[in-house]
């Protein structure tokens, strides 16, 4: 589902393992919002990725599961995620 994307490491590793693309694609929507919507929703917004990070961390409001990873790999995703279009 993230063939598209030009990034390559731990992240995509992550983003598999924890089985994202259950939920999200990079840019319909699925159970979640598409990366591309998350992305125009943070669009110009300075704190967007510690927002994606704090999300991943802690479930959010409790529709999003917790990834456990480290803040540089919560990061990276977040730094796909934002990138989406």
């Amino acid at each position: 589902a993230f063939s598209g994307l030009a990034f390559a490491g731990p992240a995509e590793d992550i983003i598999a393992k924890e089985k994202c693309g259950s939920c999200h694609t990079a840019s319909t929507t699925k159970k979640g919002p598409s990366w591309a919507s998350v992305a125009q929703k943070y669009k110009g917004d300075a704190g967007a990725q510690d927002k994606i990070v704090t999300l991943l961390k802690t479930g959010g409001d409790a529709d999003h599961k917790k990834v456990a990873a480290s803040d540089a790999d919560l990061k990276a995703i977040a730094a796909i995620v934002l990138s989406s279009k």
